[in-house]
């Protein structure tokens, strides 16, 4: 398992409901924690590791020994946002992008957790901002879609990492977009 990086076409899908919870997404929640760690961010969604499912780790602190403020949200439904303000995002699929992004200032929302259980959450400010970021990509948005502003060029950035995805399709390291379409059905397929 890898995080994938702009434009790999995962990150603009939009992710299935996930219907079964097995020891297999277990398995995949526990590597998406490392890999989340790894890369010192604090919310990981399913579609940026390849993966087509409705499907978040978080943990709020960035912290791997805080185990307290880990979360897993299966399938989540944003329910009520209140307030608007503008903050810094970055993003682990687009490595090395800064933008000025205007989020809710409060969330409500609504998961499954790991156990099977719906529950209802209500964030504000930074969690609040981590939440949204991380469901935009499951219905395959990206934080740049809404940015207000870049620190630095935007667009420069962007058309590097277009170039380096060019060069590992043509190397063999990324799929090409029929095999993109094959893995993706047999995913959707395993577990939806």
């Amino acid at each position: 398992m890898r995080i994938v990086k702009y434009p790999h076409p995962m990150l603009s899908y939009e992710s299935k409901p996930l219907r079964i919870i097995d020891q297999t997404i277990r398995d995949i929640v526990a590597e998406m924690f490392e890999l989340m760690y790894a890369s010192n961010g604090v919310g990981l969604a399913a579609n940026q590791v390849d993966l087509p499912y409705q499907l978040i780790v978080v943990n709020t602190s960035g912290q791997r020994e805080k185990k307290e403020h880990e979360y897993v949200f299966i399938n989540p439904v944003l329910l009520k946002l209140k307030g608007v303000e503008e903050g810094e995002e970055g993003c682990l699929s687009y490595p090395g992008l800064r933008l000025i992004v205007p989020r809710a200032r409060e969330v409500k929302f609504q998961a499954v957790n790991l156990n099977g259980e719906l529950n209802t959450y209500f964030w504000k400010g930074f969690e609040a901002r981590i939440i949204q970021h991380e469901t935009d990509h499951l219905f395959g948005r990206s934080f740049y879609e809404r940015a207000t502003a870049s620190i630095g060029d935007m667009e420069l950035a962007l058309a590097q990492m277009k170039d380096e995805y060019a060069q590992r399709v043509s190397s063999g390291e990324e799929p090409t977009p029929e095999q993109f379409a094959e893995n993706v059905k047999k995913w959707e397929s395993e577990r939806s």
